[in-house]
């Protein structure tokens, strides 16, 4: 386990589900945090960030950890204008903040980047660890581009992390909450013939597992942050139809997907990634959520 030199933290891209429990979660344990906005900065605590301009190493210098989560939302149809958005939000702030970052006098002890789980592509009962190749495809190409653009701050010697993440589920947004609609009125069920794997993580254990990995010197490289057990589609779809007491009898044929949201359908809603927590697990993070029926039960009632 290490101790971070400081308190000073700087994040980026916590507007949404996740900030929202992060960072109350940096506050309560006693964390000096500093937010990289878009626009001017509107008071104490924030630094005005273009993510197309690399920022002055002195605006970085002195944190003991940053965190970057910014990055476009992938969640709509994928026309080219809209790939183009999701990849240069992506990989060019990534690469500009690590160099940056690695120029600065005094450099972080850790960059913890975003990545995500699409890294693996589509496939199928593979048991997926952090040493698994990457994947084919948009998303898999964007994650292999988007870990790459942290190599000038490992050159640099700061410990490098980056985040594979799962389907995370809150109670404050994201995907769950756009399929509590539906389930609820009775009109949920299968994306396509529910075979396919959905590796998920709960926003408690996600924020649990940021904390664990700030603490240890040994997690680096590409974490899953996913739970321990990932399930099938068709169980994750009767698991949340249970807890809602409501049936699950409306399934989304897999050419009513794509006809809907074209490629990320494929990417996203048919694609199997059965993805195991190896490197968390190892470094002995105590995952609270690894059931997810218990998991759902305890979101709807937060």
């Amino acid at each position: 386990m290490g101790v971070l030199n400081s308190s000073r933290v700087l994040v980026s891209g916590v507007s949404g589900p996740i900030g929202t429990a992060l960072l109350p979660s940096l506050h309560a344990r006693g964390y000096e945090v500093t937010r990289l906005v878009r626009g001017p900065a509107s008071g104490k605590g924030q630094i005005s960030w273009d993510p197309a301009t690399p920022l002055s190493p002195g605006t970085v210098s002195g944190f003991a950890a940053v965190i970057h989560l910014a990055g476009e939302s992938i969640v709509s149809r994928w026309t080219d204008a809209k790939k183009k958005r999701i990849r240069e939000s992506r990989v060019g702030p990534t690469r500009s903040l690590a160099q940056s970052l690695a120029k600065a006098k005094d450099r972080p002890q850790v960059f913890i980047s975003a990545s995500a789980i699409g890294y693996y592509g589509d496939r199928g009962d593979e048991v997926l660890r952090e040493s698994s190749a990457p994947g084919k495809g948009f998303l898999a190409e964007v994650c292999r581009d988007w870990e790459a653009a942290s190599q000038p701050a490992l050159e640099a010697a700061i410990r490098i992390v980056q985040l594979r993440t799962g389907l995370v589920l809150s109670p404050d947004g994201g995907a769950l909450q756009k399929m509590l609609l539906p389930f609820r009125l009775g009109v949920g069920g299968n994306i396509g013939n529910g075979r396919q794997w959905w590796s998920w993580i709960d926003i408690q254990d996600w924020v649990g597992a940021l904390h664990h990995i700030l603490k240890t010197d040994l997690l680096q490289g590409a974490v899953n942050l996913v739970a321990p057990r990932p399930v099938t589609n068709a169980e994750f779809t009767k698991t949340l139809a249970s807890v809602l007491s409501r049936p699950a009898i409306f399934p989304m044929p897999a050419f009513a997907a794509r006809l809907a949201f074209g490629q990320m359908a494929d990417e996203l809603l048919l694609a199997s990634q059965r993805v195991e927590p190896a490197k968390l697990i190892s470094s002995g993070y105590p995952f609270h959520y690894s059931d997810l029926r218990k998991a759902l039960e305890a979101i709807l009632k937060r």
